[in-house]
């Protein structure tokens, strides 16, 4: 089984790698395209505004993973909260843990029902947010860039070439610095709270000194190369980064749903403060 385990990562960790670099041929190919080949906005820049989603399962976990059951505490909930396996979307595959560090992980993704802040409603951070499985809508404008993300009501605010703008205080999904290299939309974030996770396998940072710069360059009207390098020296022996494809939704309709997720764990965070037998939930049935 370790032989097989084994196997699978190297074999992931390999497939990973080609994927980056098909990532990167995708960007070195869309910086070469014709500028009439992607929408673009009056003063020339790609015109990004649009709703958004990632198709992958760096959700569940950036590394390469094999199919594994949810939370030992849950194994009722059967296969809806099982992890589908995924080749992972980090470059070279693992994560660079300093000496000791990975052992929290361990636990976090052991305790992940508990532990996990997405599970109680908290804000997803960045660049947790990109690839969850809900849609976000970019708004895009010359001065600054509204990102809104469909999952608890998420948004942030980029600020465009203010670079004298710095963070005041930590915040959930951090303050956003934005400027353009090209064709690409470079993003950096700093400021953001420890409180929130890259994956719902418990990949954690240390929040203030964590450093991500997220990269968003266009393939095509539909497709965005989408690229963060997390550096944060607390946790991580050097810098990583992530790549992955972002794709346009082209329903006539598409609209960016609220899906405000607090209303459905007031019992799991304050179900301790109610009295016995009042109702919860459709407020009707009685819960002892």
């Amino acid at each position: 089984m370790k032989t097989q385990f084994k196997t699978f990562f190297a074999v992931a960790a390999t497939a990973a790698a080609v994927s980056a670099f098909w990532v990167t041929q995708d960007v070195s190919q869309a910086q070469n395209q014709s500028r009439t080949e992607i929408p673009r906005t009056p003063d020339g820049k790609p015109n990004l505004s649009g709703i958004w989603q990632a198709m992958n399962t760096a959700y569940w976990d950036l590394e390469p993973h094999e199919a594994r059951h949810g939370p030992l505490s849950a194994l009722q909930a059967g296969a809806h909260l099982a992890v589908p396996p995924g080749m992972g979307v980090v470059e070279g595959g693992m994560l660079p843990y300093k000496p000791g560090m990975r052992e929290a992980k361990e636990e976090n993704q052991a305790n992940w029902l508990e532990r996990d802040p997405a599970t109680k409603c908290y804000l997803p951070g960045v660049p947790r947010a990109t690839y969850q499985p809900y849609p976000f809508q970019i708004f895009q404008a010359p001065d600054a860039t509204l990102i809104a993300y469909q999952f608890a009501g998420a948004d942030r605010i980029v600020h465009m070439d203010r670079p004298e703008l710095e963070a005041q205080v930590d915040s959930w999904m951090g303050h956003n610095n934005g400027t353009w290299d090209g064709d690409t939309l470079v993003i950096d974030v700093t400021g953001q709270m420890p409180d929130t996770w890259f994956d719902r396998s418990g990949n954690y940072h240390s929040g203030w000194d964590m450093h991500v710069q997220e990269r968003y360059t266009m393939l095509d009207r539909n497709t965005i190369a989408y690229e963060a390098t997390v550096n944060d020296p607390n946790v991580y022996e050097r810098p990583w980064t992530i790549n992955m494809h972002l794709y346009r939704h082209q329903d006539e309709n598409m609209k960016l749903l609220e899906y405000k997720c607090v209303e459905f764990v007031e019992e799991l965070l304050f179900g301790h403060l109610r009295a016995p037998g009042s109702p919860i939930g459709d407020g009707i049935t009685p819960i002892n």
